[in-house]
């Protein structure tokens, strides 16, 4: 069993917590370039109609009724819930659109709701667009997909919960980042226990599978006492996954960060204290660590995916079902088909105009080459196993793995010599303080990280 001394060596932290991706995708989004537009996403589409493989549906929803101070999501903070009615419909277009090109033989094994936050459309808008989706798709079965929504409880009540389930979703994830009124008020989040809890306990009732809670650590008034409070809570409730996400504080890239006051955020010392303690309470209750900010119980599909070799990432972090192409819907959206990232255009203007004109509104996308695909192979593999076995990659990719990765493998024995994986002649383990960083030891195998692009800026790993 996974400690926490065993995962969280302090030293460690401190030698390698440094800024790096995230590889929610490979290359990572600040790769992806104008030469990817609305006639190469078809082209895409038009060859994998011809796939006998799922598909995942990501559908983004990009308004809020307020803005949280601490989020980096593409969102459009507004009161006027009138400006979802132009956006629904073009949704619906899309739908169509992307039906026509992929045909109908493709079944949806995945289906997920981000934002911004879903549930700003009203029923009537949801029913609309989900009898679209499933009346143009043929989706899994209820015990076989996985259908997923992200939750604002402040944007939800029991009649919406039951609805949703009755439209077919049977996973839900909710974000909760910190129960503390004081927190609350610094990050403008103002969602109280009891709100959240009565949710959670309807989407219990009504029947939903899996429940994900996120929690942040690193916020503005944060200590580990007030964090404990939030921690007990959602402990008791007992959800499926716990995601605890650090806070990047990166107010030149996300402006409503600036209205967050600095002197307010705990110390880097404070910070890993918190997380530490975190990390503590959750492995004690019987969580276990998936990778990066990611938990989840012994008998969870994410848990007996890494167990199986069968764990996976794309935007929306860990994930299951790794042979399924990912089909973005909406603005900002990502989607990953024929080896090839696309993105649609992050502004409603010109969505809906492309839309509008029966385009697709793909902006900018990168089409992936046997060098890039063999690399995201091992980033991937790194990261959901942690483990890697060489002669597997070479069958695969037809390659001497050492000759290949000569680089790597030097920065790698460093890190080695610090005990955080084991380096044999034929294969990578991760040891248990490895783990926590994980994306350090993949970033040797990041054929861009060195090209520094201008204006990139990654996070901490911690």
């Amino acid at each position: 069993m996974t400690t926490s001394e065993q995962l969280f060596n302090l030293d460690l932290i401190h030698k390698y917590d440094k800024a790096g991706p995230r590889y929610t995708s490979y290359p990572t989004a600040p790769m992806f370039h104008d030469g990817i537009d609305a006639a190469a996403y078809g082209a895409c589409l038009d060859r994998a109609a011809k796939v006998d493989a799922p598909i995942s549906l990501y559908i983004h929803v990009p308004f809020c009724d307020t803005v949280c101070y601490y989020c980096g999501c593409n969102k459009i903070a507004t009161k006027q819930r009138h400006r979802a009615i132009p956006y629904v419909e073009h949704m619906l277009s899309e739908i169509d659109m992307l039906a026509e090109r992929l045909g109908n033989g493709r079944k949806v094994s995945q289906l997920h709701w981000g934002g911004g936050t879903p549930t700003f459309l009203n029923p009537e808008q949801f029913r609309q667009l989900m009898e679209r989706m499933r009346g143009r798709f043929p989706f899994l079965p209820d015990d076989e997909g996985e259908y997923s929504i992200e939750i604002d409880p402040r944007e939800c009540d029991a009649d919406m919960v039951a609805l949703l389930r009755e439209l077919g979703l049977n996973r839900m994830s909710m974000g909760v980042q910190d129960f503390d009124p004081a927190v609350q008020k610094a990050v403008n989040r103002i969602q109280s226990r009891e709100e959240t809890l009565h949710i959670l306990t309807e989407a219990r009732k009504q029947g939903f599978q899996s429940i994900n809670i996120d929690l942040m650590y690193g916020l503005p008034l944060q200590t580990i006492d007030s964090f404990d409070a939030t921690l007990d809570t959602i402990i008791d409730f007992s959800p499926d996954r716990i995601a605890l996400f650090n806070y990047a504080h990166l107010p030149r890239m996300f402006t409503p960060q600036r209205r967050i006051d600095e002197a307010q955020l705990p110390s880097p010392q404070q910070k890993l204290a918190i997380l530490k303690h975190s990390i503590d309470k959750l492995l004690g209750a019987g969580y276990q660590f998936i990778g990066m900010d990611h938990f989840a119980k012994p008998d969870d599909e994410l848990t007996i995916a890494q167990r199986e070799g069968k764990l996976y990432r794309n935007f929306q972090g860990y994930s299951t079902h790794a042979d399924a192409d990912l089909v973005g819907i909406g603005i900002t959206s990502i989607g990953y088909i024929d080896n090839t990232f696309v993105q649609n255009d992050k502004t409603l203007d010109g969505y809906y105009d492309a839309i509008g004109n029966h385009r697709f509104a793909v902006f900018r996308g990168y089409r992936l080459s046997a060098e890039d695909l063999l690399r995201r192979h091992i980033i991937m593999r790194l990261m959901c196993d942690f483990a890697l076995d060489f002669t597997a990659v070479e069958k695969q990719f037809n390659i001497n793995f050492r000759d290949h990765f000569a680089d790597a493998l030097q920065e790698l024995s460093a890190m080695a010599e610090d005990g955080l994986l084991d380096l044999e002649p034929t294969n990578i383990t991760v040891r248990t303080a490895g783990r926590m960083l994980i994306r350090n030891i993949v970033m040797p195998f990041d054929a861009y990280l060195r090209q520094k692009k201008a204006g990139v800026t990654y996070s901490k790993v911690l």
